[in-house]
């Protein structure tokens, strides 16, 4: 305890002056106190660069470790399938996305609920492609998505009263997500 004393005192020297009286003058100015901020944003900026990437490029590597392949190509597939060539631009937009809300939401609470409810979604949305397309598991995929579109849904719902546009973002999310159950309870049922 006692160690711990000069050790302020040593910091608040570095960042205050002293009056001839011996009164603390707190000197605003102090490189100290700009180097905190500019250490603080600078960290801010790693972590979004560190969202930006690793989202987008998680999401890559699972689509090329579980491409679609001969097996889903050889599936009746429903009228309102869209084009092979339309998914990867379409989730590289979406991961990144996901990686600004994602961001965002770490920036104001790290170790929340809506953090957790972001951290959730992504593992089951990281979860699907495997299942779907590797091991050929159209039901339990579909549970998996339904597991997402819960996910996904609740975020925006416990979000949208403290940052709208992380919940906005989601809400894109949320329409694509639907849009692949759709997807996947068609090809479950003509298969």
């Amino acid at each position: 305890m006692l160690g711990i004393l000069p050790r302020r005192c040593q910091r608040l020297d570095r960042i205050s002056r002293r009056s001839k009286d011996g009164a603390l003058i707190m000197d605003g100015s102090h490189n100290g106190a700009l180097r905190h901020d500019g250490d603080r944003k600078r960290g801010r900026w790693y972590r979004c660069a560190a969202f930006l990437f690793l989202v987008p490029a998680a999401g890559i590597l699972i689509g090329v470790l579980n491409r679609p392949g001969a097996w889903y190509a050889a599936l009746n597939k429903p009228s309102f399938n869209p084009p092979d060539a339309v998914f990867a631009p379409v989730w590289t937009a979406l991961f990144l996305m996901i990686a600004v809300a994602g961001f965002r939401t770490f920036e104001a609470e790290p170790r929340g609920t809506t953090m957790r409810l972001w951290g959730l979604q992504m593992i089951l949305n990281f979860a699907w492609s495997p299942i779907f397309f590797s091991l050929h598991r159209m039901d339990v995929a579909l549970g998996v998505i339904v597991a997402l579109f819960a996910a996904i849904l609740a975020f925006v719902w416990r979000q949208w009263a403290h940052d709208r546009l992380a919940a906005a973002l989601f809400i894109l999310y949320a329409g694509w997500v639907g849009f692949a159950t759709l997807l996947n309870i068609s090809l479950l049922r003509l298969n």
